[in-house]
This record gives C-alpha cells, structure tokens and sequence, in this order.
C-alpha cells in the first residue's frame, strides 16, 4: 500500500545517482510526494557540494556506484551531520558495505516504487 503523500512532505532529500533516467525517475517520484530534492548528483564531488551548499538535508537516497567510484565519502558526510539515508544498488547483497553504514537500509535495483516511498517514510519521514 503506498504511503500517503504527507508523510514525506516538506523534507529535503538529497538524491546521488549517476544514471540519468534513474535519477529523473527519482526526483519526480519524491517531488510528487511532497519533497524538496537536492540533486540529482552523479559524482561524489558534485554530491559533497551539494552537502556542503545546504544547511537543512533531511535524508538522501545513495546509489552505492557512482561510474566506478563508490558512494561511501558521501554517506560519511551524511553520517557527521546525522542525516539518515538509504542505499540503493544494482549489485546483490553480496556487496561489501564498510561496517559503520550496515545499518543503512538497502535497496536493490530497479527498486519497486512502492518499496521506495516505505523505505523512505521509515528512514526519512514522520
């Protein structure tokens, strides 16, 4: 059942995601819910930017490889300031996430809209 509309509304989600139409879809998705998106950033430099360009981030959605870097700098930053945030990715549970982001909920790609708005209304919302 997908999560009312409110739920996310007014939050500002800083979306890290190098595939173009990935991103897109992202961003309108939140946008329809309500939310405010920082992004979308495809590097981890222009992400970093973004984080440093913003005083108010309330959760970010992180794709965990960013055109052969990866996405953990980022959640470092997130992690400082106590901003939560999920992964998403394209590779199985398998992939080694370092020990202090464990606890970051994990998406598996495509991700399932409905699964998304959840994950985020866990992680993000009221």
């Amino acid at each position: 059942m997908p999560a009312p509309r409110g739920e996310l509304g007014g939050l500002r989600i800083l979306v890290v995601e190098d595939n173009f139409l990935v991103a897109e879809n992202l961003r309108e998705l939140l946008s329809e819910r309500g939310c405010d998106v920082i992004g979308p950033a495809p590097r981890v430099e222009v992400a970093l930017g973004l984080l440093a360009a913003n005083s108010r981030v309330d959760g970010a959605m992180l794709d965990i490889n960013l055109g052969g870097e990866n996405c953990f700098p980022v959640a470092a930053a997130l992690q400082e300031r106590a901003v939560p945030f999920l992964f998403l990715t394209g590779y199985d549970q398998g992939m080694v996430i370092p020990a202090e982001f464990s606890q970051a909920p994990r998406l598996s790609k495509p991700v399932d809209e409905t699964d998304l708005i959840v994950a985020a209304c866990k992680a993000f919302g009221s």
